[in-house]
């Protein structure tokens, strides 16, 4: 396997390979992977690195390391050397720092390189010693380091060599101070803003300023013909929006409004930023986004939802777009990214208005079915008379109808005349029995005589919505209807009357719900118990207990939840539902168990279920028990 590694001859792949096999316990190992570090490839001398920090003895790997360091003309070897000792920890620590001793100062300078990638703080003290090192590489190399991980005593140094005549040195002291948070005086940062070489590094080190002076530099750095400098800008401009709350923003958001529409060709620079890879720039580039207004910014803004950290963000931005973005955002949904339309569509549920209407009904002609509820939420949200009759005709779609009814019931609070009246002529259109069950609900006392009327159709499913609609919209009405649909023809109209009932409640609902448990339609009687548990009818436990041990799981289990409802779960009727064969049935007895006292008989058979063969309900017995 050495012999692998060791050929010029063998193929990359196969150089790789063997170095992943090295066991670094095997003896020779340490030998196999330094000479690994003098591969040709980065890939070897990578798995090379990995595999030396595997090594058990670490003193070893750490001195040989440290030798290989020391071999001028090897630069790859070096580098994957310093690689591993990055890698080593704090037993690399001390022999590095005695390596800061070393006659040669590139030797040196690797040295403080590797101990800043360690962040190990006991080195700062050494570290701040190296600033005065002889060789400006040295004094750099340690700059940086200490920009990595150093504390108050390190930012107190990087803030001394601002003023140093070295530009290498500033360059260091600024990158440093960016990289530990620590803003020095506003106006020390505002000078070496303007000198070119610095530039970028001051301005990402000015985004630790509340909003104000800083902002307005940062902002006429966007006029710059370089595009990192603008971008060194946006990271700024980012920096400082991203401690402020949406409502935090307003000083900065004017001052860079103020500086960004005088800046000819920002737009184009700022959608050119929201395309881009980097993160932290697209998140400053929202923020000028949202200080421009631009509208023609609104698809591209909506593109920076690929990346999930920018989401809230965007959202914001696109809310300061205003009605023109919208309407730009609406007309390109078809064309938008997945993540881009779902993001545009919740903001469009926030953005609409009044005019918004045409749009989104347009957008309901194409749009898949998650994008349409979207659309239909925010159609109850423009508050527009133009929006009823779209919404009543989603009333037939069920797929919609129950999110197409609440946004009905939005538009009645701002148009409650014409909101019923468009019900009660899709009624009479027939155009779909959902439309009675909102009627009901947002009419109220005033829409009954339709309703008793279509109590009486030759429709079951009309008959049914009716039923059921009679019952929210008055509640006396509502018993009269429900009693008498309970001798329909048509279970489905039954059902709906032993709905109507369990809202209702009362000892009288409770009288006819016991007829309706003994209904020849297993639907009805199913309907029925749940609505004995809905309506609190105890009345009716004995019925749901001679139901627990019914042969018929569903209702069997839901019996024991309506009792569990009721808090009528005895000792006996545990027992029986604990027996019962059905999986279902125990797992609901489980739950009755859990929430009420139980008697020792039944934590007895409840201890005796962990042996039950289903796991669900082993699950479930474990859990009550605990």
């Amino acid at each position: 396997m050495s012999d692998t590694v060791r050929s010029p001859a063998g193929q990359e792949e196969a150089r790789y390979r063997a170095l992943q096999a090295v066991d670094p316990r095997a003896p020779g190992a340490l030998e196999t992977f330094t000479t690994g570090l003098h591969d040709e490839s980065w890939r070897v001398r990578h798995a090379a690195a990995e595999g030396l920090r595997r090594v058990p003895d670490a003193m070893g790997v750490t001195a040989r390391l440290i030798s290989v360091l020391g071999e001028r003309g090897e630069t790859g070897a070096r580098n994957a050397a310093a690689e591993a000792l990055a890698g080593m920890g704090p037993v690399a620590m001390q022999p590095l720092v005695r390596l800061l001793e070393h006659e040669d100062p590139d030797q040196r300078k690797l040295a403080a390189d590797i101990l800043g990638q360690l962040g190990q703080p006991d080195v700062e003290a050494v570290l701040l010693r190296a600033l005065s090192d002889d060789d400006l590489n040295v004094r750099v190399a340690a700059a940086e380091a200490l920009g990595r991980m150093g504390g108050d005593a390190a930012a107190r140094a990087l803030e001394g060599l601002l003023d140093t005549p070295t530009s290498l040195l500033r360059l260091a002291a600024l990158e440093g101070l960016a990289s530990l948070k620590r803003a020095p005086p506003l106006e020390r940062v505002m000078t070496l803003v303007e000198d070119p070489g610095l530039q970028r590094s001051a301005l990402r080190l000015l985004g630790l300023y509340a909003p104000g002076v800083s902002t307005e530099r940062i902002c006429r750095a966007l006029a710059s013909p370089v595009r990192s400098v603008r971008e060194a800008a946006l990271v700024a401009l980012g920096t400082q929006a991203a401690v402020l709350g949406p409502y935090e923003r307003g000083e900065l958001d004017a001052v860079a409004r103020s500086v960004l529409g005088g800046i000819p060709g920002v737009t184009e620079h700022v959608a050119q930023a929201l395309d881009g890879e980097d993160v932290q720039v697209r998140a400053g580039a929202l923020v000028a986004a949202g200080a421009l207004g631009e509208a023609s910014l609104a698809v591209a803004v909506a593109e920076v939802a690929r990346e999930d950290r920018l989401l809230r963000e965007v959202l914001f931005t696109l809310g300061q777009l205003g009605p023109d973005g919208r309407r730009l955002l609406l007309g390109s949904m078809g064309t938008l990214s997945l993540p881009a339309r779902t993001v545009a569509a919740e903001a469009l549920v926030l953005l609409v208005d009044a005019t918004s209407v045409p749009e989104l009904c347009a957008l309901l002609e194409w749009a898949e079915d998650d994008l349409r509820a979207v659309v239909v939420r925010a159609l109850g949200r423009t508050r527009s008379l133009e929006a009823v009759a779209p919404l009543v005709e989603l009333l037939a779609d069920t797929s919609l109808s129950g999110m197409a009814a609440r946004a009905l019931e939005q538009l009645t609070v701002a148009h409650p005349l014409a909101a019923l009246t468009a019900l009660e002529a899709a009624v009479e259109q027939r155009t779909t029995p959902a439309a009675v069950a909102v009627l009901g609900r947002l009419g109220g006392a005033r829409v009954l005589p339709v309703l008793r009327r279509i109590a009486r159709d030759e429709d079951a499913a009309w008959r049914a919505a009716a039923v059921e609609a009679a019952g929210r919209a008055d509640g006396e009405a509502g018993l009269e209807l429900a009693r008498g649909a309970l001798a329909d023809e048509s279970p489905k109209v039954r059902i709906a009357a032993v709905r109507s009932l369990g809202q209702q409640g009362g000892k009288e609902a409770a009288t006819f719900l016991g007829l309706a448990l003994k209904d020849e339609d297993r639907g009805v009687r199913v309907a029925a118990v749940e609505a004995v548990g809905h309506a609190g009818a105890k009345e009716r436990s004995a019925d749901l207990e001679s139901l627990v041990r019914h042969g018929d799981g569903a209702l069997a289990m839901l019996a024991v939840r309506a009792l569990t409802k009721l808090g009528a779960v005895g000792a006996g009727v545990l027992w029986d539902a604990l027996s019962h064969p059905d999986a279902e049935v125990v797992k609901a007895a489980l739950a009755a168990l859990a929430s009420a006292e139980a008697s020792a008989d039944g934590v007895s058979l409840a201890v005796s279920l962990l042996g039950h063969p289903r796991w669900d309900v082993r699950a479930a017995a474990a859990r009550v028990l605990g």
